[in-house]
């Protein structure tokens, strides 16, 4: 209702302006003005400052956003890879800001310089060969070498050693929520299908597969530092994409079809939470939090639990009115941590066998307590009689 009051009232402000000026223009009937319609010279002079004003106000917000929000942006990356990829970014950043910087400042310039004048009648030539050949050739060239390294950090980065020693672990996603499955000591993950999904079988992994035997199913993902991770992914429903910002790595996830990406992390959890960026990023989080909650105590509400940094797995893709919330914690742990993590964890198999098993122990249950049921009855009558 709100929203609708708002559109009304900013429409029946548009149809009072443009009221206005329609009395502003009878007001001027008979008066000596220009109606013609044709820039002047002072036209023609105004619009060229203006586009100089236009140029500055470009180069000031651009230099005051870069103070402003630079430090927003994703600092130390977090993968052995993730050093190439902010190189790859920084080029192209600078690429796009020269050319940024040199072609402004000559539309502008040449917009002021060649105004509309009085009696003066522009240049027509049908082609020039050799500017044609400047803005074609150096373009071409620059813009084949950036496509070129980005291939060659791409293949870098997608090329994993079947004969290197990875740990396969499967991403699952569906609306709105990550599972990850373990490949288990064969780190071979066994079969899996959307059709056996059923009960505790919550990615459809094939139980008759050997293979599958012992792989595991968690909700949290926990990975050992220094190791080359194999992450093998799926999609139960729509088109997600896997985003680890801080490991620099994302990949779609498509339904019926598996797709990879592998990654080495070089900083634990614990580490880069105390990497000194890091540590003064969370202080400046907490302290808006600390603000924000003393805003809250005062209107009796809740105040806000202080931030600690977690890597986080998100879904880049807009896959539904959820899609915000559609994440899961990455803990990168010391690869004896890990283990020990690991070790305790239930197989799918178990978990399927345990979960057929319960109704079988409640059915059980309830026969026993019907059967004492029946004998207390036996006796009471017994006693009747």
């Amino acid at each position: 209702m709100t929203s609708l009051l708002v559109i009304i009232v900013l429409v029946l402000l548009a149809v009072a302006l443009w009221q206005l000026t329609k009395i502003f223009d009878l007001t001027q009937v008979g008066s000596s003005s220009d109606s013609s319609e044709v820039a002047t010279d002072n036209d023609n002079n105004i619009q060229g400052y203006l586009m100089f004003g236009f140029l500055a106000f470009i180069y000031i917000f651009t230099i005051y956003g870069l103070f402003k929000w630079g430090n927003l942006v994703l600092h130390t990356p977090a993968s052995a890879h993730g050093a190439e990829v902010d190189n790859l970014m920084n080029i192209t950043w600078v690429l796009i800001f020269t050319v940024q910087a040199i072609t402004q400042v000559l539309v502008h310039y040449f917009a002021f310089k060649y105004r509309g004048k009085q009696g003066q009648k522009a240049l027509y030539f049908a082609d020039n060969n050799k500017l044609e050949a400047i803005w074609s050739i150096i373009p071409a060239v620059v813009l084949a070498g950036l496509i070129l390294y980005g291939l060659y950090a791409w293949t870098n980065i997608m090329f994993v050693d079947e004969d290197e020693d990875t740990v396969v672990i499967e991403l699952y996603a569906q609306q709105f929520n990550w599972k990850a499955r373990y490949s288990g000591a064969d780190n071979v993950l066994g079969k899996a299908n959307v059709r056996y999904i059923e009960g505790a079988n919550a990615v459809g992994v094939d139980l008759s597969d050997p293979y599958a035997q012992d792989d595991v199913v968690v909700t949290e993902l926990h990975i050992p530092v220094g190791k080359k991770i194999l992450f093998k992914m799926r999609s139960q429903d729509v088109l997600h994409s896997a985003y680890m910002p801080h490991f620099r790595a994302q990949m779609n996830c498509v339904p019926g079809m598996v797709t990879q990406f592998a990654f080495e992390p070089i900083y634990t959890t614990a580490q880069y939470r105390e990497l000194p960026f890091m540590v003064e990023k969370v202080a400046n989080i907490n302290a808006l939090r600390a603000k924000k909650s003393a805003e809250l105590v005062a209107k009796g509400e809740t105040a806000l639990d202080p931030y600690t940094f977690d890597y986080l797995l998100l879904c880049n893709k807009i896959c539904g009115a959820s899609h915000y919330n559609m994440q899961m914690k990455i803990i990168v742990d010391t690869p004896e941590d890990y283990k020990a993590w690991l070790k305790d964890k239930a197989t799918v198999v178990n978990e399927v066998k345990a979960a057929l098993a319960e109704p079988a122990a409640t059915d059980a249950a309830v026969g026993s307590d019907s059967a004492a049921v029946k004998g207390d009855k036996g006796v009471a009558v017994t006693a009747m009689k």
